[in-house]
């Protein structure tokens, strides 16, 4: 068991938020706001990210599904929840829909992928890491995560600082780690046997998971619905409203 930081909000159904690599659950402050109007509201940390436990090894996209698998029991009392997903978040979820589908309402996969046919790029980022710390990261990675419109406004500057800060203020060892786990994904088999009903969601503007992508893994995933919004990769991030207003119209849909 490894200790991971949870954040409780709300009352009613439970809804679980899963962040994107090199973030944290501050990540989904504004959807979080907007849920717990209705539901009891869990987000959490992954390993090696924010207030949760850093475990140094090797690290698997399948360990952060059973991660998320035991914080689910624990919290929950046996209750099923809405899992949702973004990023290295929403590959946690499509993990997790395949090898714990009976801790699960729904799942919803934002802006993410199921696999990487190049790991090029991860090799890249981890030797940058590597010799130069997330300092040598951290301004592209946030200029793909938001659009240079959102970005300009006053609440996307503040978004921008805190994530660029939040960014910095990680383990390089854990980032490094999680990296390899996001590179290595193949869930293009697993997805197929999906059964839990699955919204994806892709944003029109993200350039790290682009909307061919999200269309991918709803391929895979049988009845899985679409989604779009006008962002870039945090669409959680740059359109909460709209977000949450998408999950809470599938839910009520089922």
């Amino acid at each position: 068991m490894i200790h991971l930081h949870v954040v409780r909000e709300g009352s009613g159904p439970f809804v679980v938020l899963s962040h994107a690599l090199g973030c944290d659950h501050r990540m989904w402050d504004g959807v979080a706001a907007q849920l717990a109007r209705a539901h009891t509201v869990l987000r959490y940390d992954h390993r090696n990210h924010g207030g949760s436990e850093l475990r140094a090894g090797a690290l698997t996209l399948q360990d952060l599904a059973d991660d998320a698998a035991e914080l689910i029991g624990r919290e929950t009392e046996g209750e099923p929840v809405h899992f949702v997903g973004l990023s290295m978040g929403g590959m946690v979820a499509q993990a997790l829909a395949a090898r714990h589908p009976d801790l699960l309402r729904t799942v919803v996969v934002a802006n993410s992928a199921q696999h990487y046919p190049d790991p090029a790029p991860w090799r890249t980022r981890i030797e940058t890491v590597q010799a130069q710390g997330l300092a040598g990261i951290a301004p592209a990675a946030v200029g793909r995560w938001l659009t240079p419109g959102f970005a300009a406004t006053p609440e996307g500057a503040a978004a921008a600082r805190q994530l660029h800060e939040t960014l910095l203020c990680a383990d390089a060892a854990g980032y490094i780690a999680s990296c390899a786990a996001v590179a290595a994904i193949d869930l293009r088999d697993s997805n197929r046997r999906i059964a839990v009903p699955t919204l994806v969601i892709a944003g029109t503007l993200d350039e790290a998971t682009p909307p061919s992508m999200s269309e991918a893994i709803a391929a895979a995933i049988p009845g899985a619905r679409r989604a779009s919004l006008p962002s870039a990769h945090l669409s959680a991030v740059e359109r909460p409203a709209e977000f949450s207003q998408l999950l809470v119209d599938f839910w009520r849909s089922l």
